[in-house]
């Protein structure tokens, strides 16, 4: 096996020429591990500045993840911001994933309008005058609870 031989220091002289290139080489090490720091964290960073950059081009995408995210600029409910991101994705994926670029564009523009449109309140009377048109109307019937106390055939003693 080849052991490097050590070099042995004599005098004082030496003593600190040698401390003064080990500093030397630490540095050198120190800006290479940090060159390559730089650039691994450049690489995780990848996917956010993708992330980023696609919603820079879509401002209304971007204000609606913010919005459900808690920091509601129009100060919306959830069932708008869920609305926003889920009506996009329904018709885009689900409805009209044959469909061209133009008619992607005005989709994602009319659900964008429908769900401002649509709010908690708005839902809710909506879901309210369907159910009551579904259940059948009560009609207030007279029900006899006159109460006769023990009928005369039971096995009471």
């Amino acid at each position: 096996m080849g052991m490097k031989s050590k070099k042995q220091i004599r005098n004082i002289e030496e003593l600190r020429a040698e401390i003064e290139r080990l500093k030397a080489l630490r540095s050198e090490q120190e800006a290479y591990l940090g060159d390559q720091f730089k650039a691994l964290e450049y690489k995780f960073q990848a996917p956010s500045r993708l992330y980023h950059r696609a919603l820079s081009f879509f401002p209304s995408a971007k204000e609606a993840l913010l919005s459900v995210g808690g920091n509601s600029i129009k100060g919306t409910d959830w069932v708008t911001n869920s609305l926003k991101i889920g009506l996009p994705f329904l018709f885009n994926k689900v409805l009209f994933r044959k469909a061209g670029f133009i008619k992607k564009g005005l989709l994602l523009l009319a659900s964008q309008q429908a769900a401002t449109f649509l709010n908690q309140e708005r839902l809710s009377g909506i879901i309210d005058s369907i159910t009551s048109l579904i259940t059948p109307l009560k009609k207030d019937r007279k029900v006899d609870t006159t109460d006769f106390g023990i009928p005369p055939d039971s096995e009471t003693y």
